[in-house]
């Protein structure tokens, strides 16, 4: 899970595309959850020699190298949690969920030297810092308040056990499940003294957005700063939306900053950002950015430690109606 370390920003942004006739509406927009990469338990021993991060608005994929660099084998737990879900803010807007899985909405999937991987999975319902998970399972509620069977276990309650629920918090004043979610994967991996140990993960990114940018004509100063929007985006922007042109937004957020619980920094990252389409956009803050392809964006550190999170901006192009 983790952020990008960006003293100096480089927005990259390429090729426009075909028209539209319309502009559609700003407010029709989804939110995005924030996810990352693997978190282990922190150790002494473990070093992580390389970590390549490839990101697109289609599949997120990792791939690392840890080395146990003590005399004997160390056992560490790793540990995936996803983005919690719930809570009323989450009934208040459209948030982007790839799958509808209760457990593993983000499809995640992990392989260690190539094997997969059998992962134990731990699920708490909170609310604040109170756990109700042993309430709504006695009760046989599911855990994943954003699914509709556990809004329709909570109203085939009896009476009394519904307004138990309702004095716990369970429920928000409309009925609403109020409670969040929050689910991590996590397995006890063994690193071997001395022998490098290929890790690798993918998933699928939660990708917030709004089916037509303002920057052209109203470049927020918040999103400019986020995403480092420079000046050469924000003037095709205009000149595309001059032509009738609309770009939707595409917003994902990757945690990088818990990533520090190994013995040194990360010897070699590498950081690839994949638009998909050339004619699309793309705007993130980052350090010594280079172009690598039509639609793929690299940058590289060397015994680097991320102090901050990633934040990318996808302008996609829309078609004509």
């Amino acid at each position: 899970m983790w952020r990008i370390a960006v003293p100096a920003a480089l927005s990259l942004a390429l090729a426009l595309g075909s028209c539209l006739s319309q502009a559609a509406l700003a407010n029709d927009s989804s939110a995005q959850l924030a996810a990352g990469g693997l978190v282990l338990t922190k150790s002494d021993s473990i070093e992580m020699q390389t970590e390549d991060l490839e990101i697109s608005r289609s599949a997120v994929k990792v791939r690392y190298t840890f080395v146990n660099t003590a005399k004997q084998d160390v056992v560490s737990r790793v540990a995936f949690p996803l983005p919690p879900v719930g809570g009323r803010a989450f009934f208040e807007m459209d948030i982007a969920i790839p799958l509808d899985s209760p457990d593993n909405f983000l499809g995640f999937e992990t392989r260690v030297d190539g094997k997969p991987v059998k992962m134990e999975i731990e699920q708490k319902a909170m609310l604040g810092t109170a756990d109700r998970t042993a309430w709504l399972r006695a009760n046989a509620i599911p855990l994943a308040p954003h699914l509709g069977p556990a809004q329709e276990a909570m109203d085939r309650l009896a009476p009394a056990r519904r307004a138990e629920a309702e004095r716990l918090g369970l429920l928000d004043e409309d009925g609403y499940p109020a409670w969040s979610l929050e689910t991590t994967y996590h397995w006890l991996q063994r690193f071997p003294a001395g022998v490098p140990l290929i890790v690798e993960h993918r998933y699928r990114p939660s990708v917030g957005g709004t089916v037509a940018t303002m920057l052209g004509s109203d470049a927020d100063p918040e999103t400019v700063r986020t995403y480092c929007v420079d000046a050469a985006l924000l003037s095709a922007l205009r000149r595309a939306e001059a032509k009738n042109v609309v770009y939707s937004e595409g917003w994902l957020d990757y945690i990088l900053v818990t990533g520090g619980n190994w013995k040194k920094p990360i010897g070699r990252f590498r950081l690839v950002v994949d638009k998909e389409r050339p004619e699309d956009f793309v705007s993130f803050c980052a350090e010594g950015l280079r172009k690598i392809g039509a639609t793929r964006f690299e940058m590289t550190k060397s015994d680097w430690r991320p102090d901050r999170n990633l934040s990318i901006l996808f302008l996609e192009r829309r078609t004509a109606e």
